[in-house]
């Protein structure tokens, strides 16, 4: 049995060595013999012939005639020695028995232990088979960073084989992994990552370095187990990204300057076209001659708003947009935009108004220039979708808890929108109609960039409709830094009481709510008739001038019905100034021009007395009508566009001022140097990009030369197509007293150049 042990024990082991070649011999441990061995015959035949001795020597004596006593004894002997051989054959037995079973519980305790010892190499082997398998990288450094194992992986990326790599070092290799410094995890274990780089034939491939850094408590041993995944496919994605973001990015900005460049080309010589046009509306044309002049004035003016809103739109998409925030006058911006759309207005027979609430702030800080251009484009599509009736922008203050803000309200009385079109007009390329036949072109910019310059300035923009009912913009601003009005305005018209009689019952309506919210009472009429029975206690009397007659036929009607005491005033457009004598002939005591100021109405209600007909405090307006000097005035030009000069010299020789023209900066800093004291223009008009010398260069040269001489300085007003509030601002503060938007036009070109000598 032992031999047949041997030989199972042996060939397990044969076989685990054929299973892991490198695996040392297995050895079978057998226990010792606990004494010498005899052949097993010799000692049961020696007892045998003892006891047979012994019982022939009863059998003698019995025969013989020796004592009983004798044979007795003899035969006992022979007996107990049988029975001693007996228990002596047994208790061999047993001890034989104990001995076996003791030698093959120690044979199987150790071929239990080579089991175990086989399976854990076993399991040994196939972690690191299944490490190696993934593909990462495995190294387990001592203290020093010397190199205690690294697996097959590493060896084939370094090239080096396995059993060479122990006690190496990775620099030794040439990788760039340093050893975590001990005081790092004196107390806790730590985990450090990086992204290295390994030189192979390949090219470089990039790991992603995870490593733990221990310290044993017991035995106070440090080591370093680092395992690294290849990255090298992520870092070549990485940096294709990166080539795409910088190539996308220098397209963005090549686009943008493109853009920039190319409208700042084209409105050039839409200044010359817009500009033209008008001087040559201002001659002796036949009606067939000005309907064509009127086109290609309208025609210029579509295609630069175009050009805007596409550089806008450039911009925006880019990221290049950022607000201006800065004091800003709400009344002040409401009142020119309205003023700048009357004329687009009241040529489709429409009206137009605005109503600012007393308790709106003076001053806020916001974009002035932003602002401008989104009310500009809610209210320029409410005109120009809307027919009969007319447009009105409200400007409200609300006022809760948690927020402040200053709603602009644009109400038209157009043909609506469909609450699927009330989703998609504030998207890119989008029109309320989208279909082949639609009466307004345009390219569906402006709404989708009022909306993203309204979200950059912090507010928010929506709309509200009813087809074939008009429809209601709603523009909400944050009113920061807000200057509150002066709380006694609310009742200083609490003694006037008014009659409006109009047609237009938007701009009435403008008007009526703007006396009541300083105090007064004000009842609208559209017809005589209808204003009859208001006239007792009225002291007031506004008629629309599109209702009166040369000969002031409807004045005398109304004083014959009860409005004999009323002061009046006419309301006129600008188109009937040349009705002004006329009107003052009849019996009007004033007038105020069309759109009227929400100012300029409480200046005439509170000061008009009398019955001679006298022109309101001017405020700048944009009519056709201009001031002019006796003398004149001597005006510089400095523009390298011929078209430009030509436009800006003719405009300001019609209105009778004197002008020379140079080419360039330098030549506009010569001509004003080289005039001395005896000879001084009183104003310098200068374009702001110019060849040898630009604009804020010659502006610097000319303040340098009348501080040297202690001369008072020259108004110099720019000419620049850049619309931005950042040029504006920037052209001030080198010195400049003003600036002109081009594309220029006449009558804000003489009204500019006059300003500056009168202020």
């Amino acid at each position: 049995m032992v031999a047949d042990s041997h030989i199972r024990q042996d060939s397990k082991a044969a076989g685990a060595d054929r299973l892991i070649p490198d695996a040392p011999k297995r050895q079978v441990l057998v226990a010792p013999p606990l004494a010498p061995d005899l052949p097993a015959a010799s000692h049961e035949g020696l007892a045998f012939l003892t006891i047979v001795a012994i019982v022939v020597l009863a059998g003698l004596a019995h025969l013989t005639g020796a004592p009983i006593i004798v044979t007795i004894g003899l035969a006992a002997a022979a007996f107990a020695g049988l029975a001693m051989h007996l228990r002596s054959r047994r208790d061999e037995r047993r001890t034989a028995a104990l001995l076996d079973e003791t030698a093959a519980r120690s044979r199987a305790e150790i071929e239990t232990l080579a089991d175990r010892m086989w399976e854990m190499q076993e399991s040994e082997e196939r972690f690191r088979g299944l490490i190696d398998a993934l593909g990462d990288l495995v190294v387990h450094r001592d203290r020093d960073g010397h190199i205690v194992y690294a697996n097959s992986v590493f060896a084939s990326l370094v090239e080096i084989d396995p059993r060479n790599l122990a006690g190496k070092t990775l620099s030794e290799l040439g990788i760039d992994v340093g050893v975590v410094p001990d005081a790092a995890f004196s107390d806790h274990e730590c985990l450090s990552s990086t992204d290295v780089a390994i030189r192979t034939q390949n090219g470089p491939r990039w790991f992603s370095w995870i490593e733990l850094s221990v310290r044993d408590k017991d035995t106070g041993a440090v080591s370093h187990r680092a395992i690294a995944r290849d990255i090298t496919a992520r870092k070549r994605a990485e940096s294709s990204l990166i080539t795409a973001r910088e190539r996308a990015e220098y397209a963005s900005q090549a686009k943008s300057r493109f853009l920039a460049t190319v409208s700042h080309e084209i409105r050039t010589p839409m200044n010359g076209i817009m500009g033209m046009a008008k001087l040559l509306a201002d001659t002796d044309l036949s009606p067939e001659q000005r309907t064509y002049v009127g086109a290609v004035s309208t025609s210029a003016s579509a295609l630069l708003a175009l050009i805007e809103d596409l550089l806008d739109y450039s911009k925006i998409e880019a990221g290049r947009f950022e607000p201006e925030p800065q004091p800003t006058s709400l009344r002040e911006i409401a009142d020119n935009i309205i003023e700048l759309l009357a004329a687009k207005a009241f040529a489709k027979n429409i009206g137009l108004g605005c109503y600012v609430e007393p308790d709106v702030p003076q001053m806020i800080t916001a974009d002035p220039g932003r602002l401008r251009q989104v009310l500009l484009n809610l209210i320029g599509n409410a005109v120009k979708f809307t027919d009969t009736g007319g447009v009105l922008l409200t400007v409200a203050r609300a006022r809760s808890e948690t927020r402040d803000c200053i709603c602009f309200t644009v109400a038209d009385t157009g043909p609506g929108l469909r609450e699927e079109d009330m989703e998609r007009i504030f998207e890119e390329f989008e029109q309320s109609d989208g279909t082949s036949t639609r009466v307004h072109g345009g390219a569906g910019l402006g709404l989708a960039i009022s909306k993203r310059l309204v979200t950059a300035m912090g507010g928010t923009i929506s709309v509200s409709s009813r087809l074939g009912e008009g429809s209601e913009f709603v523009l909400e601003i944050p009113a920061v830094a807000a200057t509150e009005p002066p709380p006694h305005r609310r009742n200083i018209l609490a003694d006037r009481r008014a009659v409006i009689v109009s047609k237009n019952a938007i701009e009435a309506d403008a008007i009526a709510r703007a006396i009541r919210a300083h105090g007064g009472i004000v009842e609208v009429a559209a017809t005589p008739g209808q204003a009859a029975p208001f006239a007792a206690g009225c002291n007031v009397l506004l008629i629309d001038a599109a209702l009166e007659n040369s000969d002031g036929r409807l004045l005398k009607r109304l004083r014959d019905s009860g409005f004999a005491d009323c002061e009046a005033i006419t309301l006129i457009a600008p188109t009937d100034r040349g009705m002004l004598g006329e009107f003052r002939a009849s019996g009007y005591a004033t007038f105020l021009a069309r759109p009227v100021r929400g100012e300029t109405l409480l200046r005439v209600l509170l000061t008009s007395h009398g019955s001679a007909l006298t022109q309101p405090r001017p405020e700048p307006r944009g009519g056709a009508s201009v001031r002019r000097r006796d003398q004149g005035l001597s005006v510089l030009i400095a523009e390298d566009n011929d078209i430009n000069a030509m436009l800006a010299r003719a405009t300001l020789l019609k209105a009778g001022h004197r002008v020379k023209v140079v080419g360039n900066g330098k030549a506009a800093v010569d001509a004003v140097t080289e005039a001395g004291l005896k000879f001084r223009f009183d104003v310098v008009l200068m374009d702001l990009h110019m060849p040898v010398m630009d604009g804020l260069d010659a502006i610097a040269a000319i303040r340098r030369h009348e501080e040297s001489l202690a001369m008072p300085p020259i108004p110099i007003m720019v000419l620049s197509a850049d619309s931005q509030e950042k040029t504006r601002h920037a052209v001030l503060a080198h010195g400049a007293s003003g600036f002109v938007t081009k594309p220029l036009d006449p009558d804000a070109l003489v009204q500019a150049v006059e300003g500056q000598v009168a202020a």
